[in-house]
């Protein structure tokens, strides 16, 4: 598995290769999450978006529109990598069915 960075701004739309999770904050700079997350999904409906938010108020939508979960800011790293472990390995049981 590869690790990328993305910066939010003008000039970072577009990952170089598809991401097998992103990770992603609900305040932003330049859009916020909820924004972000329609994007991404119109752009790949099968992306698995994990949404982490200390705004708790955003889950539900964050969740109806396609988020694979939501994490509640602040958690600590090992919860972290669990949930991206249970993620990939629902996406996997998805691609074999």
């Amino acid at each position: 598995m590869r690790l990328s960075h993305l910066i939010t701004g003008p000039k970072n739309k577009q990952f170089v290769e598809k991401p097998s999770i992103i990770i992603m904050d609900h305040r932003m700079p330049v859009k916020n999450g909820i924004d972000a997350l329609k994007e991404i999904l119109n752009i790949n409906d099968c992306a698995m978006v994990i949404f982490a938010s200390a705004d708790t108020s955003v889950k539900k939508e964050a969740l109806s529109l396609g988020a694979h979960s939501f994490k509640q800011k602040p958690f600590d790293i090992e919860f972290l990598i669990s949930n991206i472990k249970k993620a990939l390995e629902s996406s996997k049981s998805v691609m074999l069915s």
